[in-house]
């Protein structure tokens, strides 16, 4: 069995070599490293050159393309029967594959498994965070999940949530791993705009015949200065459109992040690609508007945004957005996220996007943070249930 990790980089050079090597030195033969250099301008090519391993695959155009182009060339310039998505700021924890083997085995090779992991937040990522940070956990589960397979009927209840913007399940493709048979259940390409990751795992869960969830941290999420997340938490979002290739666009759409923006966007993709499965599942606008209005305090909190701004930004409410918003007042949701930005608020700007974020004193770079974090104990000392 091969292991295929996908590592679409766009002049992430300055983090790349870390990500590699944690990749690379795992004592495991039958894996491919994919590096779609995305038309790279840093030192990306001097750090893949450097590297001599005949476990490394690199491909590369001569132009930029987009985002979800490049992550589609990437996939399909693998043979792996097992596939995994990588950030070039993201890492591997030691001993990812020889548990992952375990897993697979235990649980008769599934479509796909989703496991958990760390954040580790790099130093500028965000205004005020002068030194690195991590968070544990990387995505915080819901109590119906527990080891074992999701059936179906829960993968499906999944996704009819996210049309009412309620996600329960990480959209970064990094804690999946994504089998080829499963790939092969998608028409078309896995990956497609706004939000290449997040049509992708709406798109198995519905269409997937096994899918397995073990609760072990096995990877680590970075956040660097050139995520799409440093570009939306730093109000930098004609940047990270221009990262992404997109530019959002529909009717009703409303000021505020284009993080909910695109998901909008992606809702009505997912839906028109699988109406039949989708018929009776509609985007509940409400939830939309909700978490808009959310964003424009944030912003306002943040010294983002004016009053006026917020004048104006409510003046684009229509009657029923209007209708949709009072009616959230009933929502238990609602009052646990505005509690959560008042008490973060008194944190500074690390804790209210990474909540229970921690300081690294003595780690300055990702692929020290895995090997630190791997010795409390090692992954192949953790064992399934």
């Amino acid at each position: 069995m091969k292991y295929s990790v996908l590592l679409p980089t766009r002049n992430g050079g300055d983090f790349l070599e870390n990500c590699i090597g944690t990749i690379l030195d795992q004592p495991y033969d039958d894996i491919e490293l994919i590096v779609s250099d995305n038309a790279n301008t840093d030192n990306t090519q001097d750090i893949l050159a450097s590297i001599s391993d005949p476990r490394l695959k690199i491909i590369r155009t001569e132009e930029p393309v987009s985002v979800t182009e490049n992550w589609n060339r990437a996939l399909n310039a693998s043979s792996g029967d097992y596939i995994l998505m990588m950030g070039d700021d993201d890492c591997l924890l030691p001993g990812y594959f020889k548990r992952m083997d375990q897993i697979l085995e235990k649980y008769n090779y599934p479509d796909c498994v989703t496991c958990n992991g760390y954040s580790y937040i790099n130093a500028g990522s965000l205004t005020d965070n002068a030194e690195n940070y991590y968070k544990d956990p990387f995505y915080h589960f819901g109590l119906e999940f527990s080891e074992g397979f999701l059936s179906s009927e829960m993968r499906f209840d999944i996704v009819k949530d996210m049309f009412r913007f309620k996600v329960r399940l990480p959209l970064n493709m990094q804690p999946h791993l994504i089998s080829r048979r499963a790939r092969r259940y998608i028409e078309g390409d896995l990956f497609r705009p706004p939000f290449p990751d997040h049509f992708a795992l709406n798109a198995l869960l519905m269409h997937a015949k096994s899918w397995a969830y073990v609760p072990e941290k096995l990877i680590v999420v970075g956040v660097s200065p050139k995520s799409f997340g440093h570009f939306v938490f730093n109000n930098k979002q004609e940047e990270g459109k221009s990262y992404l290739g997109i530019e959002p666009d529909f009717e009703g759409q409303l000021p505020g992040t284009d993080l909910n923006n695109c998901m909008y966007i992606w809702l009505n993709l997912l839906k028109s690609s699988y109406h039949d499965k989708l018929q009776r599942v509609e985007i509940y606008r409400p939830g939309y508007v909700r978490r808009q209005v959310y964003s424009w305090y944030q912003k306002y909190k943040a010294g983002v945004a004016k009053s006026g701004d917020l004048a104006k930004w409510f003046g684009t409410l229509s009657l029923g957005d209007w209708w949709g918003l009072f009616s959230s007042i009933m929502d238990k949701r609602s009052w646990q996220k505005i509690g959560s930005l008042i008490t973060s608020q008194k944190k500074g700007q690390v804790n209210q996007v990474f909540e229970g974020a921690i300081p690294l004193k003595q780690i300055s770079n990702i692929r020290e943070f895995a090997d630190w974090i791997a010795d409390k104990p090692t992954i192949e000392n953790q064992t399934a249930k």
